[in-house]
């Protein structure tokens, strides 16, 4: 038999010493988690999960994420307790419910912070000091019409919303970033304070700087937008360079998803 000798090995704070977030994704996402990796910095943990969701997004389809979140929420490392767990879609966060969302997550993981993609762009548009916006979604215009109803009832003014007409999670994932450019500077108008691209699953945030350039004005993304706000929740504060002028800010525009 064998024995091992008497050890004591030397320990630290582990890899993810700084924070750990947590977040629950489409199962039809292609580009949140890459991106996430990408804005990830030194000393952060980050974690997914999938809900599993059919490939064909429509408001009725979007409402049925709401029934899996707290099972899926729980399983996001309960042994180290993220700091902040995020429920990444951002259509579905409109059509569930924030409030909703919320819930759910503090129920399967009631020792985090809660979020949803569409506070973190709530947060993100208020940050950069944005009323009057446009918006550039791939999603069906029954989709678009919830968004523009959304965002005006949280206290913006929806100059345009355009969305692609494309209907499922693998198509968002398919269109270059090389449209997104286009796409958002073909929408954007003289007297939008900035320019919103909606949809974790679209691959926005790799000329999100290029865009910024060219129109002269905050651009947020779904992704940058929830990224920063959870970084900046689990109290890192690092300024990151090629993800939009966004992280450039420290979040005093935050909401707070934690009742006292």
């Amino acid at each position: 038999m064998i024995q091992s000798k008497t050890r004591t090995p030397d320990m630290d704070a582990g890899r993810h010493y700084r924070a750990r977030l947590g977040f629950i994704l489409m199962s039809t996402d292609l580009a949140c988690e890459a991106d996430c990796m990408d804005m990830v910095p030194a000393g952060v943990g980050v974690h997914f999960t999938r809900l599993k969701t059919d490939d064909h997004t429509t408001n009725e389809t979007l409402a049925r994420h709401i029934e899996d979140m707290a099972d899926v929420a729980s399983r996001l490392q309960p042994d180290m307790r993220p700091e902040v767990i995020s429920y990444g879609c951002t259509s579905g966060s409109i059509i569930c419910g924030e409030e909703n969302v919320l819930r759910e997550i503090r129920k399967g993981a009631p020792w985090a912070q809660p979020m949803c993609i569409v506070t973190g762009v709530l947060d993100a548009l208020r940050e950069v000091g944005a009323h009057k916006i446009v918006v550039g979604t791939p999603y069906l215009d029954e989709i678009n019409t919830a968004e523009a109803a959304y965002l005006t009832q949280a206290g913006f003014e929806v100059l345009d919303i355009q969305g692609l007409q494309l209907d499922t999670g693998v198509a968002f994932g398919c269109v270059t970033p090389a449209y997104w450019k286009k796409f958002a500077l073909e929408i954007d108008r003289p007297d939008a304070e900035a320019i919103f691209l909606s949809c974790s699953g679209i691959r926005a945030l790799e000329v999100v700087d290029q865009i910024e350039q060219a129109a002269g004005k905050p651009v947020i993304t779904s992704n940058q937008a929830q990224f920063w706000s959870c970084l900046r929740r689990a109290g890192v504060m690092d300024r990151l360079d090629g993800f939009g002028q966004l992280f450039k800010h420290p979040g005093h525009a935050l909401t707070p998803t934690v009742t006292p």
